[in-house]
């Protein structure tokens, strides 16, 4: 359990889900090749989750201090697993992901896509030593890793097959994926700002510059308010635009159920949020959303194929 709890194996578990929801919920539906066999994009998924559990063990590394203010039953390096052990893990598991990730870009013809990993795995790194330290800086890394995550699907199982004659229904598909892409940033960035409420207190003691350091928790709990207007608006614009304009009544319940409704909820709590409890509530909420936004990909495709 000490090994899981090192490679947070639920936020991983998500992340594979998510993937493969996108594989086998939507583009396996569109009628068109894909570049990848399934053993092959199993292949992907793998190496993504890899290099993510890579990420969070080196953050559990770094975060030995920090962990230990905020979150003491939580700490995993240092107590039952030794920083030497640790730190062996990290490189085994970043070797194996850019290992695969390699071979795939060899596979699909494209070399250079090697480097797509290789600078994940270095961005995680330099995240955990020094970014999530700056002003900003590491909420939007983590936020932009996890859109990454995302657009890896069509880089590696659209890009590759493009030519004149489909480049106009692959063009959809990664302009869908994109939108996908965009909120789950937006989403993520917001909640790594609600996790930095959290965790205040400990990262004020470790010098860190995080939003409410700099702000104070009552304005920044005030601008998370606004910025959760975002999301809101991108999801009720979605839903008026394409799932009214055909029909996909089934999308769009789920949409407001899972989505529209629980963003209200968020607002409307963050109003009260003050305690370290309270902020971690609400993070999971966000996460929530986050796993039921994209999980609607799947939802979407099978209301169009039944409407169909």
């Amino acid at each position: 359990m000490k090994y899981l709890k090192l490679i947070r194996y639920q936020n991983l578990l998500m992340l594979a889900l998510m993937q493969l929801l996108f594989r086998y919920g939507f583009l396996n539906f569109q009628s068109i090749p894909l570049a990848l066999t399934d053993w092959q994009y199993c292949l992907l998924v793998f190496a993504t989750v890899l290099i993510a559990a890579g990420g969070y063990v080196i953050n559990n590394i770094m975060d030995q201090a920090t962990d230990t203010d905020n979150k003491p039953s939580q700490v995993v390096v240092g107590k039952s697993i030794t920083e030497t052990l640790a730190y062996n893990i990290y490189f085994a598991l970043n070797i194996l992901g850019v290992g695969a990730g390699f071979y795939l870009s060899n596979v699909i013809e494209k070399p250079g896509f090697a480097s797509i990993f290789i600078i994940i795995s270095a961005t995680l790194y330099l995240y955990a030593t020094s970014l999530k330290q700056m002003f900003l800086i590491g909420n939007f890394v983590v936020a932009l890793l996890l859109a990454i995550s995302v657009l890896i699907i069509p880089i590696f199982d659209l890009l590759p097959i493009i030519n004149p004659g489909n480049q106009v229904v692959l063009a959809d598909l990664f302009s869908i994926i994109l939108d996908y892409a965009l909120f789950a940033f937006v989403i993520n960035f917001i909640r790594e700002i609600v996790k930095d409420l959290e965790d205040v207190n400990g990262d004020y003691n470790q010098g860190m510059k995080t939003l409410p350091i700099i702000l104070g928790n009552s304005r920044t709990t005030k601008l998370v308010m606004v910025l959760s207007l975002i999301p809101l608006v991108m999801v009720l614009f979605y839903i008026k635009k394409y799932f009214f304009a055909y029909d996909l009544y089934l999308a769009t319940t789920y949409a407001l159920i899972t989505i529209v409704a629980p963003l209200i909820y968020f607002a409307i709590k963050m109003a009260d949020a003050k305690k370290s409890q309270d902020f971690h509530h609400l993070s999971a909420v966000l996460k929530i959303i986050i796993f039921f936004g994209l999980f609607s990909i799947a939802i979407v495709t099978y209301n169009i194929l039944h409407h169909a």
